[in-house]
């Protein structure tokens, strides 16, 4: 007697890179900021470049589309764009807007970095080198 047969579906392990998150104060100011600009459907690019006090330093941007490479993050109806280069160091961040009596913006939570620069706008990570001169936090 022959058991029946079983359609079965072998697929491979996909792993993929964490990506960054968005609380819901950064994904509600996101979209405050778009509607006040009547940018329906733009999203947040989210990237790192060289400079800072501390090396690299983060910037943010609103576009209409996602780059070819880009990963894309969607949370609580915001889209947010990362190319593949700032992914390397986003990954796990968590992207939130704070206000409060000194102010209000956009903070970066990031695992990845070692070393940060007070005003929170730049980073290094353990396998970046320290910045060559001392430099203050005029982002």
């Amino acid at each position: 007697m022959t058991a029946p047969s079983e359609n079965i579906t072998i697929t491979p392990d996909v792993v993929e890179a964490p990506a960054a998150t968005l609380t819901s104060g950064a994904a509600a100011k996101v979209r405050s900021i778009l509607a006040e600009r009547n940018l329906p459907n733009h999203g947040l690019r989210v990237f790192v470049s060289g400079g800072g006090c501390s090396g690299m330093q983060y910037g943010m941007a609103l576009e209409g589309q996602p780059g070819e490479f880009d990963t894309v993050v969607e949370q609580d109806g915001v889209k947010v764009f990362i190319d593949p280069t700032s992914m390397m160091y986003l990954e796990d961040a968590t992207i939130d807007y704070v206000d409060n009596l000194m102010g209000g913006g956009f903070r970066i939570d990031n695992p990845n970095a070692v070393a940060s620069c007070g005003c929170g706008h730049s980073f290094r990570t353990s396998g970046s080198p320290a910045p060559a001169s001392g430099g203050g936090c005029g982002h």
